[in-house]
C-alpha cells in the first residue's frame, strides 16, 4: 500500500485535512443553526455554500461571521447552565433556610413520617449548615 515514507506522510496529511474539514463542518453548521440573527433563507444559502464549495465556504463563513461565533457559543452555554441550575433548585427543594428546614422536619415529626431521633438529626444538620 505504502511504497515509501513519502506516500505514508502524504496519506497522513490527507487524513488530517479530511478530519479538520469534518470538524470545521460541525462547528460551522452548529453556528449556522444556533444563530438567531439570520433567517432561514440565509441559513440555507450558507449551508449550500459550505457543502458545494467546502474549503472556500468555510473560509468565507469564518471571515464573514467568525467574530460572533464565540459570542453565540457563550450564550448557548449560559442558557444551558441557567437551565441546569433551575433544574437543580427544583429537585433539591426551595428551602435552604435552616428555620424552614426545621419547620419541615417538625411537620414530618407531627405527621408520624419520622421519629424523634430522625427529627433531632435533621435539626442538627440544619443548624450546622
Amino acid at each position: 500500500m505504502f511504497n515509501d515514507n513519502g506516500s505514508f506522510l502524504l496519506a497522513l496529511l490527507e487524513f488530517f485535512l479530511f478530519f479538520a474539514w469534518i470538524m470545521c463542518l460541525f462547528w460551522i453548521f452548529g453556528d449556522i443553526f444556533r444563530s438567531r440573527d439570520i433567517g432561514g433563507v440565509a441559513k440555507t444559502f450558507w449551508v449550500l455554500f459550505v457543502i458545494l464549495i467546502p474549503w472556500l465556504g468555510i473560509l468565507v463563513y469564518l471571515l464573514a461571521r467568525g467574530k460572533g461565533m464565540h459570542e453565540r457559543q457563550l450564550e448557548q452555554m449560559k442558557a444551558v447552565q441557567e437551565a441546569q441550575n433551575e433544574y437543580i433548585k427544583s429537585v433539591a427543594g426551595a428551602s435552604t433556610n435552616p428555620a424552614d428546614q426545621i419547620a419541615s422536619a417538625k411537620s414530618l415529626l407531627d405527621s408520624g413520617a419520622i421519629n424523634q431521633a430522625e427529627f433531632d438529626k435533621l435539626k442538627a444538620k440544619a443548624l450546622a449548615a
